[in-house]
């Protein structure tokens, strides 16, 4: 079933969505002082890719830098990111076929706005 609902969401919004956070993680390793908010932009936009299977843990060595960093993420990108899953998750839940989608979309939105000291696992 996850292999159908990451089918599904790769075409409906999920390359669309990675195709956001890889342009942000560019932007960011350009300017090279932003290249961790550009790593992490990368990670979540393979999540963005194939997110059922998987779940966003809180790294537990993440310290006061993370907050910071997450502070700054916000301002610079995070919003706007926020705002595509959110505005994703609302079309998706139109149909009842995409209220899963829509509802993946909306967990999301957490490690959108505050991807550092976040980790990517795969779900039990």
């Amino acid at each position: 079933m996850r292999i159908i609902l990451n089918l599904i969401w790769l075409v409906l919004s999920g390359f669309w969505l990675a195709v956001g956070y890889v342009v942000a993680g560019v932007v960011c390793c350009v300017l090279i002082v932003t290249i961790p908010w550009g790593l992490a932009s990368f990670r979540i936009a393979n999540y963005a890719l194939w997110p059922f299977g998987r779940t966003v843990v809180d790294r537990p060595t993440a310290g006061a830098a993370s907050l910071i960093g997450n502070v700054v993420w916000i301002v610079v990108a995070g919003i706007w990111l926020a705002i595509g899953h959110v505005v994703t998750g609302v079309l998706l839940c139109v149909t009842i076929i995409g209220i899963p989608l829509g509802v993946a979309n909306f967990k999301m939105v957490p490690v959108s706005l505050m991807p550092l000291g976040k980790e990517i696992v795969a779900a039990p």
